[in-house]
């Protein structure tokens, strides 16, 4: 039988409390939740892959509810765009007005062109020039 019960749970979030974001505990650590020290204990794969397809699907449901023209793209450009939102945040990505435009008309040239003529980017390099050549193409590379 695991010692791992609902009152264990309920004593350590009492002492604990439950953080969303992180912040440094009274040691220095780096920690989230309820007392995850980021600082020596990380996170498991397990986790990153849940946390990954959590904002995935936020990534995804923000450009479904924000844009008609999301749902007339192909699966492959649709994920270009959900990748960039990942990456930027829905609020960066909204900076990206002429790209947006583009869409709109189903403009892909454009659209990869606008990608690569940005701050971001510069900034991301390789990944930008292979999300533009799969807006241009609607091919995964």
């Amino acid at each position: 039988m695991s010692i791992i019960t609902p009152a264990l749970k309920k004593r350590i979030k009492r002492h604990e409390g439950m953080r969303l974001k992180p912040y440094h505990c009274s040691t220095g650590r780096l920690t989230i939740g309820i007392g995850r020290n980021l600082t020596d204990v990380g996170i498991t794969e397990t986790e990153a892959e849940y946390l990954l397809e959590n904002d995935l699907q936020s990534a995804e449901k923000n450009c479904s509810d924000a844009f008609v023209w999301y749902e007339k793209l192909d699966n492959i450009r649709k994920g270009v765009i959900v990748e960039m939102v990942f990456n930027l945040g829905f609020a960066g990505f909204l900076g990206f007005r002429k790209l947006i435009k583009a869409l709109t008309i189903g403009d892909y040239l454009t659209a990869s062109k606008e990608m690569l003529s940005s701050r971001w980017a510069a900034q991301v390099g390789h990944r930008a020039e292979v999300l533009s050549l799969i807006m241009k193409t609607g091919k995964e590379y």
